[in-house]
């Protein structure tokens, strides 16, 4: 039975889908005295560097970056980068007073690597969830507003349905008190099918619980025989549960456009479905550096936004 939240989500997609392009220029209409969205960055952007201990790059020094080098005050951290500080309060500590002391807000913490939400064993479910409790308290205690999470599991269409939303479920409802949401990213797999994921959220009935959706990680399956999701359908179907978006950068044509992704296209749907909040730069190219690959994604945003702004 579709529940009241998965029918006024799924009558909003409805909405938006048709006229975009007139919801687009009355989006620009109405937001010409405020900014239509604001820019993050997220910390996936900078992996090579940080990875690279010659650089001397590490993650206290990600809010001094993001604020110095890029002129942005809002950042997106990824757990892999300080694993073990989870519990380290001294550690938690320092970096908040960082962000602190540059002015810079922590928004959310992307992680990895802590079982599978959706796994078929109970048992193994049941781990995966407490293993990312750790992440809510630090989270938490950062002041930001959610841990973004994956939705991996086995088996049929429903099957993984069903199972991935109990994983969910149980988690927000431990974030729930915490103040705290659980966003889930089109990240490979079925998270990669924008309708299953976004049937999943509506079947965990849980109002914390919401999606990343993401421009660029529409790929269901790789290798010799891959099956892509279409990212514009894919991002339309997870607007109506956003808590955050994410702007995936790899190329640019010398225009400075991104060749893979129509980003004037791609925020009309952000925009059509009233998200204003943050989208956030990760950049995942190589033919120029992540400095650069980050600067021209925030030129191509800043680009964006003024254009609404014109009209």
């Amino acid at each position: 039975m579709t529940n009241r939240r998965q029918f006024l989500a799924y009558g909003a997609a409805a909405a938006a889908a048709t006229g975009l392009s007139s919801k687009f220029s009355f989006a620009a209409d109405a937001l010409k005295v405020t900014p239509p969205f604001k820019i993050s960055l997220a910390e996936w952007s900078l992996h090579r560097t940080l990875r690279d201990e010659s650089k001397g790059l590490t993650n206290l020094d990600f809010p001094r970056v993001s604020k110095e080098e890029f002129g942005i005050d809002a950042i997106e951290y990824v757990n892999q980068f300080f694993k073990d500080k989870a519990h380290d309060e001294k550690y938690l500590t320092e970096l908040k007073q960082r962000c602190e002391d540059q002015g810079v807000k922590s928004l959310l913490i992307m992680c990895d690597g802590e079982g599978a939400l959706g796994d078929p064993d109970t048992d193994k479910r049941e781990q995966a969830v407490k293993n990312h409790h750790k992440w809510v308290d630090a989270a938490k205690f950062l002041g930001c507003h959610s841990i973004r999470v994956n939705a991996q599991s086995r088996g049929s269409y429903e099957e993984q349905m069903k199972l991935a939303s109990d994983g969910l479920r149980k988690l927000s409802e431990y974030a729930k008190p915490h103040g705290l949401n659980v966003i889930v990213e089109n990240h490979g797999g079925l998270s990669s099918n924008g309708a299953w994921l976004a049937g999943t959220i509506a079947k965990t009935e849980m109002d914390n619980c919401g999606t990343l959706p993401d421009f660029g990680n529409f790929y269901i399956r790789r290798g010799k025989d891959p099956e892509k999701y279409d990212r514009y359908k894919g991002v339309e179907e997870l607007m109506p549960f956003a808590k955050a978006v994410s702007a995936k950068a790899h190329d640019f044509d010398e225009k400075g456009n991104e060749v893979h992704t129509d980003f004037f296209k791609m925020m009309g749907i952000v925009l059509a479905h009233g998200y204003h909040g943050y989208v956030g730069i990760e950049y995942e190219g190589g033919k120029v550096s992540e400095y650069e690959g980050i600067k021209k994604t925030k030129e191509l945003l800043d680009r964006v936004a003024e254009r609404i702004a014109q009209g």
